[in-house]
């Protein structure tokens, strides 16, 4: 599912930066400003966090390319800081730094030799949080589908498309409730998926975009039934 260079989530990613470079383009100057879904962040800091993600992530895999394995953010202090202030650039800019940085990522994905695709990242220097390098495809169709909705412009987990969907589901079931385990269940293919080592009793039901919105610890669970009556609580991705 996480294989850096596989043809069919490069497609999935491609697709998904142009849905999300179509609405960025499309938002008055003025709704930069405004509130995104998400608590404390303007729509400018959401265009702003995935532009400068995807900057960390190409300077990862350029860095893995020539030998060298830097970490993505020098700290999570300055990761905010450059968030904040980029956020609050033009319009203009911020729209030009995101379409750069989504070519550059998909270019650097392609220079990663396959003997180093398990090399292991930090996210922040020195810190215990890392992944293998042959994630960040897969990491980055997860931040753009995700935050492209946190957006609140328009397009929501409704406009995912059902092979993102499903990606998403597939990819953060594993993801820890704060009450117990589970198991999902998409209505799409009528098949359970376990959500942790001891899930069986509680199946969650619901379409892949009702089911990854709620596994990101976004909305209510609107659409989406339990086996017990309850909805395991989930944490905010």
């Amino acid at each position: 599912m996480d294989d850096l260079k596989g043809p069919a989530l490069l497609e999935l990613l491609t697709a998904a930066d142009h849905r999300l470079v179509r609405t960025v383009d499309s938002l008055p100057v003025g709704a930069y400003a405004e509130p995104s879904g998400l608590p404390g962040w303007t729509r400018g800091h959401v265009v702003a966090h995935l532009a400068l993600n995807a900057e960390a992530l190409t300077a990862v895999l350029l860095g893995i390319a020539q030998g060298d394995v830097p970490p993505m953010y020098e700290s999570q202090e300055r990761r905010d800081a450059d968030i904040d202030e980029l956020a609050a650039a033009d319009p203009a800019e911020l729209r030009a730094r995101l379409m750069g940085s989504t070519t550059g990522l998909v270019d650097a994905i392609g220079l990663v030799p396959d003997d180093r695709l398990h090399v292991m990242v930090e996210r922040t220097r020195g810190s215990d949080r890392t992944f293998p390098a042959h994630t960040v495809t897969g990491m980055r169709l997860r931040e753009v589908e995700i935050h492209h909705a946190d957006l609140a412009a328009d397009y929501t987990p409704t406009d995912w498309p059902l092979d993102v969907a499903m990606f998403l589901v597939a990819s953060l079931v594993d993801r820890p409730a704060e009450d117990g385990s589970f198991a999902v269940a998409p209505t799409e293919i009528g098949v359970t998926w376990q959500g942790g080592p001891s899930s069986a009793g509680r199946v969650v039901s619901g379409t892949a975009a009702d089911l990854g919105w709620w596994l990101t610890g976004r909305g209510n669970g609107r659409g989406l039934t339990s086996s017990d009556g309850t909805l395991p609580r989930m944490e905010a991705w």
